[in-house]
């Protein structure tokens, strides 16, 4: 690139600054919110990454390239996307303001198009990642798409983050050329400027991990005093530097600048810069070269030459680069004052009138802006997938069988489906034989980006790799298993080719991985996770593998519909319509609820329950009432008793008990306490936005007697079903887990935490004695 593009590329990136730190001043000062609370933003941290940020869109990216951009650089790519054409003016003024710009990069909320949402540290950085292995497996099962490459814009802080590196070290993420991460290393936190540089140890884990590592360290006026006699002396003392000597020569001018410089360099070095004036000292030694676009944008190039593997930038930067803050060890949410903004202003030649203006058009940075608007433009992907899902496999289970069991099944039988089955994608961190993945593993092979030879045979499990596999394995790391999941559940738009994937973990370690999880619905992906197996019914394994709250957890995530089954045929079919869901097709099923879009959040268990019960409310009630809510026994229920999951039998039996002693009880399997929860709540939302009395959602009218006594029976934590009373105005009597388990029996536990039938037999006199 010639030295006339480098000075297009640096008007540009000088209106980026301008823009981003104006977009954050209008949204403080601007705009009052009348509430005290300030709107706040991060106008340092945006100007770090203005010229990395600036070489990307406007000299390197194609329109196949996804980018994740550090949360607080959100101001610098609504600014790119503003001078771009993507974004309409009247969103500059509105960060953080209501349907306006969000606080950090949003796939489902911002106006402009992101391709990966950030927010959560370390998340963002680890997605472009993840995206890579689902776009090396699509390529191999599809036929490959057009070129991409998957950039993380990362600060340096991030890299505290555990996820970081559970990420980088796993299997599945190895050999990964197009993936390219830029650091902006500022060397600042939020609080302080940070003590010491740990360029070297990152340097070490990345190399470590296989990665390719590239600093750009200095700028090119440094770069040209090192070429000088005496040069390399200067650049020793500069590396030697204290990290925090060196951030505060940002605040300085002047004599008092070179007095901070040389305090403790060596001898010799302020004979080097004896002819450097005062004025230029300050610009020659805070050179970095993370502000330089030719240093950048040869960085880039280096990457795109290394195929064969991840790469990582360091790009030395300045926290606040080009603003009156710069290097400030507080300037984190620092906002520049009225009159700093009004000298930037000027700055930029621009006037109250003008200063929200893109480039003229006709002016060279305009037809850069112009062309690369052009260059980077893409056409809509389409997100359905067009097959048919059957509504149910017809699962057979004659005999007592688990849910695990049974998802197990499902899934092989899926995967027979000609129309299904080349779609299905399953993942597991190191627990897929545990969670009963192994029959569809059999079947499909694990997925490798080359065939791998198998040194042992084993009768029970194929451990088959190659390209075609449809398994990808995962190392231990409920991280890496949500990150994955959720990239596959967007492949539809980042690699062009809608999936169904399927994830398996063992249920209590849902929550080691719950802000991927968040993260992965917070985006839009469309997935099936199953929790198994779950609850104190893992009885021996004790207090420390029995989940108790991730019920909650699923009942209370957006973007997920939580579904707990007890029987097989329900979960047959819940199974497949959560799947006709993700797939796009028009469901007409009974289960179907229009508005439903997103994940499942199965939670599943190892114990096998007699599936006769099930059999004979089908044969009274029909499949049509099945699908939704059932009734077993009560048409005039003096008592109802409501449970999910394991725990059924234990019902069923408490049911018959209080029959015997001349107690109706009204058995009612919730399958999916999330759908019963929603239906209640838009009745609920409607009637307070509407003022008028809200209604009785159909789920629950045809599942529940009007007020009459519930008991909520469930192996978690006890207020997740507790709802239920106040949904039928009814008194309710909840029991469930609210304390830790330990090692025994089913029974044994089941007796601790009040599950089993005596006790359910009380809670239904009790709840009867609070009418």
């Amino acid at each position: 690139m010639d030295q006339h593009d480098l000075d297009v590329l640096d008007e540009i990136q000088r209106r980026v600054l301008w823009l981003a730190t104006r977009i954050v001043d209008a949204a403080n000062h601007d705009r009052g919110a009348g509430d005290g609370v300030k709107v706040g933003g991060h106008q340092a941290s945006s100007a770090s990454l203005v010229t990395a940020m600036t070489a990307l869109w406007f000299a390197h990216l194609d329109a196949e390239d996804r980018v994740a951009v550090k949360p607080h650089a959100s101001p610098v790519f609504h600014a790119i996307q503003y001078l771009l054409g993507n974004l309409d003016r009247s969103y500059l003024p509105r960060l953080r303001a209501r349907g306006g710009l969000q606080s950090y990069p949003s796939r489902t909320k911002d106006p402009d198009e992101v391709d990966f949402s950030t927010g959560s540290v370390g998340l963002g950085a680890a997605a472009p990642l993840f995206a890579a292995v689902t776009r090396r497996y699509v390529d191999a099962h599809f036929g490959a798409r057009p070129h991409s490459r998957f950039v993380a814009l990362i600060g340096d802080a991030e890299l505290d983050e555990g996820n970081i590196w559970e990420a980088v070290a796993d299997p599945a993420t190895t050999g990964l050329g197009n993936v390219m991460w830029v650091v902006d290393f500022n060397r600042q936190s939020l609080d302080r400027v940070v003590p010491g540089v740990r360029i070297d140890q990152w340097r070490g884990q990345f190399e470590a991990a296989g990665w390719h590592v590239v600093e750009v360290k200095y700028g090119r006026r440094l770069a040209e005093a090192y070429d000088r006699p005496g040069g390399t002396a200067l650049r020793d003392w500069i590396d030697a530097m204290p990290n925090e000597q060196y951030q505060s020569l940002f605040g300085l001018t002047g004599p008092a600048l070179r007095k901070q410089f040389l305090d403790g360099a060596p001898e010799g070095i302020a004979a080097l810069i004896a002819d450097v004036s005062d004025a230029d000292l300050g610009p020659l030694v805070t050179d970095l070269g993370g502000h330089d676009l030719a240093a950048l944008l040869d960085a880039y190039a280096q990457c795109d030459a290394v195929t064969d593997r991840p790469s990582v930038v360091f790009a030395y930067t300045v926290k606040g680069w080009g603003l009156p803050i710069a290097g400030n060890p507080r300037n984190h949410s620092a906002l520049l004052t009225g009159e700093q903004v009004d000298a930037l202003r000027a700055a930029q030649g621009l006037t109250r009138d003008t200063e929200w203006d893109r480039l003229d058009p006709a002016s060279p940075a305009g037809i850069r802006a112009g062309q690369r608007r052009e260059a980077l433009s893409r056409a809509p992907r389409e997100r359905a997938l067009g097959v048919t899902v059957p509504q149910a496999t017809n699962v057979r289970a004659n005999k007592p069988i688990s849910t695990q069991e049974v998802f197990g099944r499902v899934l092989v039988d899926l995967a027979r489906d000609p129309q299904v089955g080349r779609y299905l994608v399953t993942t597991a961190p190191d627990v897929a034989t545990s969670t009963n993945l192994a029959g569809f593993i059999n079947k499909t092979g694990v997925f490798a980006p080359t065939a791998q030879r198998s040194w042992s045979e084993d009768r029970m499990l194929r451990w088959t790799e190659s390209p075609e596999g449809q398994h990808i394995e995962l190392g231990i790391s409920e991280m890496n298993l949500f990150l994955l999941l959720g990239q596959l559940g967007l492949a539809w738009d980042l690699s062009g080719q809608p999936l169904l994937p399927v994830g398996t973990v063992y249920d209590p370690f849902v929550l080691r991985g719950l802000d991927a999880f968040l993260y992965g619905t917070y985006s839009g992906a469309r997935f099936v996770v199953a929790g198994t197996p779950s609850g104190v019914t893992l009885a021996p394994e004790g207090g420390a593998h029995q989940s108790t709250i991730t019920a909650s957890v699923g009942l209370e995530l957006p973007g997920v519909t939580f579904v707990e089954p007890a029987y097989a045929a329900s979960l047959d079919w819940l199974l497949c319509d959560a799947f006709g869901h993700i797939a796009g097709a028009d469901r007409a099923t009974p289960t179907a609820v229009p508005t439903e879009d997103g994940a499942y959040y199965f939670r599943l268990s190892t114990r096998p329950v007699d599936q006769a019960p099930f059999e004979a409310a089908r044969a009274r009630l029909g499949d049509a009432v099945l699908h939704q809510a059932y009734p077993h026994l009560a048409d005039a229920p003096t008592v109802q008793l409501a449970a999910s999951g394991a725990v059924l039998p234990e019902v069923l039996a408490a049911a018959a008990e209080l029959a015997d002693e001349g107690v109706a009880a009204h058995v009612v399997d919730v399958t999916s306490l999330d759908r019963l929860y929603r239906a209640w709540q838009r009745t609920l939302r409607q009637g307070v936005r509407t003022a008028t009395v809200p209604s009785v959602p159909g789920a629950l009218r045809s599942a529940f007697a009007d007020r009459v006594p519930v008991v909520t029976v469930h192996d978690a934590a006890s207020h997740a079903m507790a709802w239920l009373g106040s949904a039928v105005a009814a008194p309710a009597v909840p029991l469930g887990v609210d304390e830790f388990g330990q090692s025994g029996s089913v029974h044994d536990l089941y007796d601790l935490h009040d599950l089993l039938p005596g006790s359910i037999v009380n809670a239904a006199l009790a709840a009867l004695s609070l009418r």
